[in-house]
């Protein structure tokens, strides 16, 4: 028990501020996000038994962060959307870089001529409002950069479902800002 003491005072401290950001992005509010990191440490150290020295801490932690989020916060809110799948059976109606290079205005290069003009706003506003279960997942891959086992060991699901949740998450989100740089005439949609 010495040795998870220490390395969970060596090692999961300084990952405070990067679980604060995600909780953040979860929770969408500090109070909630703070609530929720206070939790996942506290019941990180009341279970340091079960933590294996030399393992990976930051996956262990965002385990524990995910699975106190989904226990706490997610009873209160309603289901999530259902969604058909027979939305997604043309993906060249949906998807946003094929969308802005084939109708969009005549730049050198139209996908990062769009892209640029988007704000950080926009892709939050795209990240948050995905389904809990894809926002979770392109959380901890794609901006925390755990890898899709790491990923996988964090929400407690196969490394196929993570695959799939990135997959429809990135989707959703495409399709959320090809809306936006329609509406906002970033691109031109010929009628």
């Amino acid at each position: 028990m010495p040795d998870a003491r220490a390395e969970f005072k060596e090692k999961a401290l300084p990952l405070l501020d990067e679980l604060y950001g995600v909780a953040l992005r979860m929770a969408r509010n500090p109070q909630s996000a703070e609530d929720l990191v206070a939790e996942t440490y506290a019941r990180a150290w009341k279970n340091l038994d079960r933590f294996q020295a030399g393992t990976n801490i930051r996956a262990w932690l965002y385990r524990i962060m995910t699975n106190a989020f989904i226990n706490e916060f997610r009873k209160k809110r309603r289901e999530p959307e259902k969604v058909s799948m027979d939305a997604y059976d043309r993906v060249d109606d949906f998807h946003f870089f094929h969308k802005i290079a084939s109708e969009a205005s005549r730049a050198p290069d139209p996908v990062k001529d769009v892209v640029a003009r988007l704000t950080n706003e926009d892709f939050q506003k795209a990240l948050d409002a995905l389904p809990e279960e894809y926002r979770a997942a392109v959380l901890l891959y794609d901006l925390q950069g755990l890898s899709y086992d790491e990923t996988a060991q964090a929400l407690e699901v196969p490394v196929g479902t993570v695959r799939s949740r990135l997959a429809r998450g990135r989707r959703r989100m495409q399709e959320s800002l090809f809306r936006h740089a329609r509406d906002a005439g970033l691109v031109e949609v010929p009628s």
